[in-house]
């Protein structure tokens, strides 16, 4: 069974994803995780959804605010053993919501040139490429995208 929890950064299983989920971007990312670690703080993000499969905490994601209409979407990982289910997808489908709840009109995001995987599901989820934004501006492996809430 599929649950998706609101929870915050605090929440262990979030934690406990987000090592895993850096691990797998030092591999993928090499000498440029560094640069990209210093953005990746889950410090106090007060929007988070963890998603469990049978008990077992299986993927997560979150939303924490760029601009007073503008959530970005931050963290969204689903552990190896749970990939090609859909997770991811409604991990994104869940934080849009949660976006829309809160007043903001759009979501931000920014992910890597190595991540094909994740520039796929956000196409597939009507994100669109924009100019890279924020210290992302200039960066020649960052995607950066957005999508109308």
């Amino acid at each position: 069974m599929l649950t998706l929890t609101r929870t915050t950064s605090d929440n262990p299983d979030f934690r406990s994803l987000v090592v895993l989920l850096d691990q797998d971007l030092k591999e993928k990312d090499g000498d440029d995780h560094t640069f990209y670690a210093q953005y990746n703080k889950v410090d106090s993000i007060n929007e988070v959804i963890v998603v469990y499969l049978n008990g077992k905490a299986a993927g997560c994601g979150a939303i924490k605010p760029y601009t007073k209409s503008i959530a970005e979407v931050k963290r969204m990982f689903v552990h190896p053993d749970y990939r090609r289910q859909g997770i991811a997808k409604q991990v994104l489908t869940a934080l849009e919501e949660w976006a829309k709840e809160l007043g903001y009109t759009s979501t931000i995001l920014e992910t890597g040139m190595k991540q094909p995987e994740a520039i796929e599901l956000y196409k597939n989820s009507n994100y669109t490429v924009i100019p890279n934004y924020g210290q992302y501006a200039g960066v020649e492996n960052s995607v950066c995208m957005q999508k109308q809430l």
